[in-house]
């Protein structure tokens, strides 16, 4: 009798031990399968800061510099991302959405290659006063955040 209650609870203990290490091994595996498919926001002072792969697929943030749009060749345009301390220029090849527009809050997805974002992807405001919220958060920390007037 007493050999059964030490098997049943030997038993117990494996169970416990196997599923703690099925658990830990599956939260590894989602880890590891999402760290490419993570696009972090970055600042164009952060970009310029850090040392990045062209490889490397991240976002940019900021407003759209007044007067830095240049429309090229088909479907080529360039500008300039700014966070009012520093400026990337960006140069994407597709359609813009219809909102974008200089002196407005913009993300764009891609890489940095010799010195220029090369985009892939456009996001622009959705209504009159919209800006991301990372551009905000990064705005209000240089202290040249100014809120939008609400008509």
């Amino acid at each position: 009798m007493k050999g059964l209650k030490n098997l049943k609870k030997t038993r117990r203990v494996q169970i416990i031990v196997v599923a703690a290490v099925a658990l830990a091994l599956s939260t590894a595996m989602i880890g590891y399968a999402m760290k490419d498919g993570i696009n972090y926001f970055r600042t164009p002072s952060q970009v310029l800061a850090q040392n990045i792969a062209p490889s490397e697929m991240f976002r940019i943030g900021g407003l759209v510099e007044k007067g830095s749009l240049v429309r090229g060749q088909g479907q080529t345009i360039s500008f300039r991302v700014t966070d009012t301390k520093s400026t990337l220029p960006v140069q994407y090849t597709g359609v813009l959405p219809d909102l974008f527009s200089e002196g407005t809050g913009v993300v764009a997805t891609g890489r940095w290659v010799n010195g220029t974002f090369q985009a892939t992807e456009i996001l622009a405001k959705h209504d009159a006063n919209y800006m991301p919220k990372e551009v905000i958060d990064s705005l209000k920390k240089q202290g040249v955040y100014v809120a939008p007037s609400s008509s």
